[in-house]
């Protein structure tokens, strides 16, 4: 409510020293105004004058301009737009010659010579109609600048409402099968080795806790992602045979920088999902590490077409796609992303760098 209050009070203040410094060029400014003794009725003129463009400026401001030229009735804008100073400028001829202005002024300046009325002189009237129409335009120009601002900066929230809620979404769709997996191969475990299944139990309690609370907030500690990879690797070599050779490589974080959550685990998880064989040796390659501010992932797997009647490959392609625009929304040009799946080899190469400066 407060921070609401403060720019309406601001923008009264600057308005009123508009008009302020306005009423000064007229009434001061003016190359009339030198001259001590003249007529009352001057003054008046000058002051209905400066009370036209006021009313001229704040009508054209909150009814003609909202009411027709935003609703696109621009000929109606310009008609009544320019009834509106022809009757200004009627009203002020009117008051000139009830007050007989023109004699009141001769006198003022030539009080020693016979006043003999002449032909209006219709300049004065042309710098009347001026004023007006720069009053008009400059109340015209505020409300199109404003509507542009209050426009551009709701197109601006609803672009964030919009990239927040699909990201919320993209981070939603973590594959559950992997947790039911890895419960099941704990179970199976805890028959062979309670130790090792008791640390199991830790790590998978670890990376629910890192799901349910860091997922939620933008950004998270890079380390943080970093043992969440761990973790998750550590599980998923429980469900590995001695045909699959890993190599790991996950460097200590220098500068504990910040990036979004659960950015990484899809390329890590594809690898397993993709790179694994019952009846082949494989090899898995995985290094992370951070240079400065720059973070570098790369990944290496060989490519096993995947298990139909396996649940957890099941929408394996999304993970990467929703990474992808992930990175695109959140990063865009900090990051590059090269992935090749078209080599003699046939392996799935992923190298990612991502600026988090």
């Amino acid at each position: 409510m407060t921070n609401s209050i403060k720019p309406r009070k601001i923008t009264f203040l600057i308005h009123i020293l508009i008009w302020i410094f306005i009423a000064i060029v007229i009434f001061v400014v003016s190359p009339l105004s030198w001259k001590v003794d003249l007529p009352i009725e001057y003054w008046f003129k000058q002051g209905l004058t400066l009370l036209f463009l006021i009313l001229g400026f704040y009508l054209n401001m909150y009814v003609l301009v909202p009411k027709l030229l935003f609703k696109d009735r621009i000929w109606a804008f310009i008609g009544l737009g320019i009834l509106l100073i022809l009757l200004f400028l009627f009203l002020i001829i009117q008051f000139e010659n009830l007050v007989n202005l023109p004699e009141l002024m001769h006198n003022a300046f030539r009080p020693d010579k016979p006043y003999l009325p002449k032909p209006r002189n219709f300049s004065y009237d042309l710098f009347t109609i001026l004023l007006l129409l720069f009053g008009l335009g400059i109340s015209t120009s505020v409300v199109v600048v404003e509507k542009w601002q209050t426009d551009a900066g709701l197109r601006r929230q609803m672009e964030k409402e919009k990239v927040s809620s699909e990201l919320s979404y993209l981070k939603a769709q973590i594959n559950p099968h992997f947790f039911f997996n890895t419960l099941n191969n704990i179970y199976s475990l805890t028959n062979i080795d309670v130790e090792r299944a008791q640390k199991a139990i830790l790590k998978l309690s670890r990376m629910m806790r890192y799901v349910l609370y860091e997922t939620d907030k933008d950004t998270t500690y890079l380390s943080k992602e970093l043992d969440f990879i761990k973790d998750y690797v550590d599980l998923m070599q429980l469900r590995l045979t001695d045909k699959v050779k890993l190599i790991l490589n996950i460097q200590e974080t220098g500068e504990d920088i910040t990036i979004a959550p659960m950015l990484l685990l899809p390329f890590i998880e594809n690898c397993f999902k993709h790179g694994v064989s019952s009846k082949t040796e494989s090899k898995i390659e995985i290094y992370i590490g951070q240079k400065g501010k720059v973070l570098e992932l790369k990944t290496v797997n060989l490519k096993f077409p995947p298990n139909p009647k396996s649940k957890e490959n099941m929408g394996s392609g999304i993970g990467l796609t929703n990474t992808r625009r992930r990175l695109d929304l959140i990063y865009g040009e900090k990051c590059k992303l090269l992935i090749d799946e078209e080599n003699p080899e046939n392996e799935y190469r992923v190298q990612l760098n991502l600026n988090l400066g």
